[in-house]
């Protein structure tokens, strides 16, 4: 369920689910800072191969393990893949983006490996791989296919990384050569940023590097008109967890202010990825159509409601399109 706004935006999503008639036996974990990752969590997402995660916080700076990293390392989750496309209705500068980030989820800055090497100073191991980044790049190649995506950029910092970052781009020319029908590209990090903000219209699929992944789907989220508007999910070879991203947000938690639309959107994700295409469809279209009318939706959409009241919007429009 998560940590600050997390137990009443996975009750939101509940209520949508049920209201769409979605047959699904939610099996319902705690994961905090405090509880950590039990082996009850570990044994449920085992069993169930599957789960949807609220956000989850990390003391800054504090020495504590990051929660997220822990489940991504335990269950495999080696690609992390993030969706970005224009919410009509969502205040933003931009009105047609379309992209999707594919980041390898499993190394790189976020192996867990650092020191002090003395007092004054840190020492992070960056860890690329031939089988990670072979890995993963087969997945953004497979996703550009199966999703009739025409390009793949991968995003690197080679010339400042020759080493690592250079491992990584090869493995991923390597892997393009065998998807003659997919077009592919190499840009620096440096570039896809800079392109991004001037025109985003201009990327497909994006495969990255674990850190380089983060910021850019932040970046593309912020394109959008913020976290609270983006889906995400962590995949491994027979297990997934599909997650919102944004924080916490212990300021208003338990005040019914919260938006509960990544986690919603993360949710039908795990629809997609369960085959369960028509219910992920409805509950899709139907956050597209409330947001877009734009009368019931939270504060920071622009709008005034409770998550109570936008989540009762959201059923009923589902109701209206599912014509139950």
């Amino acid at each position: 369920m998560g940590d600050g706004i997390g137990p009443e935006i996975s009750k939101g999503v509940q209520d949508v689910f049920e209201a769409a008639r979605v047959e699904i036996d939610w099996d319902v974990q705690e994961v905090t800072p405090e509880l950590g990752v039990s082996q009850k969590v570990i044994d449920s997402v085992h069993k169930n191969k599957l789960g949807l995660k609220g956000p989850l916080g990390t003391p800054i700076g504090k020495g504590h393990r990051s929660l997220n990293l822990a489940l991504r390392q335990e269950f495999d989750l080696y690609a992390n893949v993030r969706p970005a496309r224009t919410v009509p209705g969502a205040r933003s500068w931009y009105s047609d983006v379309d992209c999707v980030i594919i980041r390898e989820n499993t190394e790189g800055e976020y192996s867990g490996l650092e020191h002090m090497v003395k007092p004054g100073v840190a020492e992070s191991i960056k860890v690329i791989s031939y089988e990670a980044s072979k890995r993963i790049a087969h997945y953004a190649f497979d996703y550009a296919r199966k999703h009739n995506r025409k390009k793949v950029t991968s995003v690197h910092l080679a010339h400042v990384q020759a080493k690592a970052d250079g491992l990584f781009i090869q493995t991923c020319a390597e892997v393009a050569a065998q998807y003659p029908d997919i077009e592919y590209a190499e840009k620096t990090l440096a570039n896809v940023c800079m392109g991004l903000a001037a025109d985003p219209t201009k990327f497909d699929v994006m495969v990255l590097p674990n850190l380089y992944g983060d910021v850019v789907s932040d970046m593309c989220a912020g394109l959008l008109g913020g976290l609270g508007l983006t889906p995400s999910g962590n995949i491994g070879t027979d297990t997934a967890i599909f997650e919102a991203v944004h924080g916490t947000a212990p300021d208003i938690a338990g005040k019914d202010l919260a938006n509960p639309t990544a986690l919603l959107l993360s949710a039908v994700m795990m629809l997609r990825h369960m085959g369960e295409i028509e219910k992920a469809n409805i509950i899709h279209q139907s956050v597209l159509n409330v947001i877009q009318e734009g009368k019931v939706i939270t504060g920071d959409l622009g709008g005034s409601s409770k998550c109570s009241e936008y989540v009762m919007r959201l059923q009923e429009e589902v109701h209206k399109l599912a014509e139950f």
